[in-house]
């Protein structure tokens, strides 16, 4: 394709030519110019037109800073499951929660000033899990599914092999420099996505000691709840906040929300971590719900762990429902915040919203979008207590799902709801459209998956997974598809929603933001992360 320069060019030659041929009978050339084309009123004072001009100028005065280690601070916030449909479906629902039509809005990361794609296959994987995602991004190169911080040669559930060829991450790394460090998750603690920043496991399932094989046993594997507590980069994680306390207690244990640990070595790992920390010379705080973490008194805490739930916590819509009362993502957000910005050589959080990715799997869109748009709560909050001059902010997610959004719907029809067209004017019609079945169909559905469901307002979509597939077509004329229980319809009948493998978005600011515009390996994460930070020597 011709240059833009080379079009002007010509364009000038041809223009200059015409002119030439037009002259007088004497030769002399007439040089006639044409008035620039003047804007209608009406476009120029469109707020969309204003809006873009405002824009770019806003663009235009973006400061970009790439000295080497010049981000003193590094927050990574992972979406899990939070791909490019999840994003635009949650930026619409949380514009209608606010009254607005929804496609207009924008979630509190979608304003930073630079943005790219990232892709996100496994070295085995076209379609990747999250443990071979995290790793990437965590440790700077990509690897099998299934494994955490381990090479890509190392077979998957080989103790042996993965001894020998572990990998750093940059949290330990960020420890290794004396900065403070948090990890957070609405998720296990010891799930996939966090567990990246400190396990290194070939099989992410070993989450405790009763998920290791016999050959890990026998070669001297140490399960994901047991390195977290026994790190050993720096002085170890500062504060860890988020569910799998099932994982950190013995069976012989049951935690007050009436639920058993699940350690068969007997190890209360709880009461390891703090023999290991509070010492005296160091305040380490322990807590396991809402009573409790309202109760850290910031000032006087140098460690924190805080174990929610047994198992994942609460879906957002459902956290009120809680026995003994959890926070937010926003409020651990700003709590862990709190505490890691005492130390004067800066940190390094990484936060993941886990259960966007449970929603989806569950089929389930109203709890995925509920909990992308806290995560974008979660996000402001970090926007809010940070500065661009000195903390990199990331945000991305580890891998997209099958989500779709499809149907012609007029605009500001309910995300969640039926299909409503417009006219042949335009205009939005009086009923829910009909597919070619005679039958309505919504906006939002998935590609594969165990599909409706009718569940008469349940809120917790783990629930799906006890009943039968029912992918396919559905009479939908007399259900309230924006219900907390609705699943939507599934093309393909699977025992869960998978995992899609396209590129993913990514959003950044801060130092070193800039370097993130553009497609790149989810790898790279890892670099810009180390060269804006500093986090490895020359």
């Amino acid at each position: 394709m011709p240059s833009k320069v080379f079009l002007a060019i010509t364009a000038a030659a041809v223009l200059t030519a015409a002119c030439s041929e037009s002259g007088d009978a004497g030769g002399a050339q007439v040089e006639t110019e044409k008035p620039a084309l003047e804007l209608p009123a009406h476009q120029r004072q469109s707020a969309w037109f204003t809006g873009g001009r405002d824009a770019t100028e806003a663009a235009g005065r973006v400061m970009i800073n790439n000295t080497p280690g010049a981000a003193k601070n590094i927050i990574l916030f992972v979406g899990d499951g939070m791909g490019i449909s999840t994003v635009t479906a949650a930026r619409i629902f949380a514009g209608q929660q606010r009254g607005m039509s929804g496609e207009e809005y924008q979630l509190s990361f979608e304003k930073m000033p630079f943005a790219g794609l990232i892709k996100t296959y496994n070295t085995n994987q076209q379609t990747p899990d999250s443990a071979g995602t995290a790793t990437a991004m965590m440790a700077g190169l990509k690897t099998k599914a299934g494994v955490l911080n381990v090479a890509e040669d190392v077979p998957r559930g080989d103790c042996r092999a993965s001894r020998q060829r572990p990998l750093v991450t940059a949290l330990e790394l960020a420890e290794s420099l004396g900065k403070s460090t948090g990890v957070v998750s609405t998720a296990r603690i010891t799930h996939a996505t966090p567990a990246s920043t400190y396990a290194k496991v070939p099989e992410r399932s070993w989450e405790s000691d009763d998920g290791l094989s016999n050959d890990a046993q026998e070669n001297g594997c140490l399960d994901i709840a047991a390195q977290m507590v026994a790190l050993d980069a720096g002085d170890g994680i500062d504060v860890a906040m988020g569910g799998g306390r099932r994982h950190f207690l013995p069976q012989s244990v049951t935690d007050r929300e009436g639920k058993a640990g699940r350690r068969q070595d007997g190890r209360n790992l709880v009461q390891e971590w703090q023999q290991r920390y509070d010492d005296g010379a160091t305040r380490a705080v322990y807590i396991e719900d809402q009573a409790g973490f309202d109760s850290v008194d910031v000032a006087a805490t140098d460690k924190l762990l805080g174990l929610f739930e047994s198992s994942h916590m609460r879906y957002e819509a459902d956290r009120d429902n809680d026995v003994a009362g959890e926070p937010s993502l926003a409020q651990m957000t700003g709590k862990t915040l709190a505490l890691l910005e005492k130390n004067p050589k800066g940190y390094f959080l990484m936060v993941e919203s886990g259960r966007i990715d449970h929603g989806h799997h569950a089929g389930n869109a109203y709890n995925a979008l509920n909990d992308a748009v806290e995560f974008a709560e979660a996000i402001q909050v970090a926007m809010d207590r940070t500065s661009a001059e000195d903390t990199l902010i990331i945000v991305t997610a580890d891998h997209s799902h099958v989500l779709t959004i499809a149907g012609y719907p007029t605009r500001g029809n309910p995300i969640l709801g039926k299909v409503v067209l417009n006219d042949s004017r335009g205009e939005p019609q009086s009923a829910p459209a009909t597919a070619e079945d005679g039958l309505p169909f919504t906006t939002l559905s998935y590609a594969n998956g165990r599909g409706f469901a009718d569940r008469g307002g349940e809120t917790d979509a783990d629930v799906r997974y006890g009943l039968p597939a029912a992918a396919g077509r559905h009479d939908l004329g007399n259900v309230d598809t924006t219900a907390p229980g609705f699943h939507q319809e599934a093309l393909v009948p699977l025992g869960g929603e998978t995992h899609a493998g396209e590129d993913v978005g990514i959003w950044a600011r801060g130092p070193g933001a800039h370097l993130l515009s553009g497609t790149h390996e989810q790898s790279y994460i890892f670099h810009v992360m180390a060269h804006s930070g500093g986090l490895l020597a020359d």
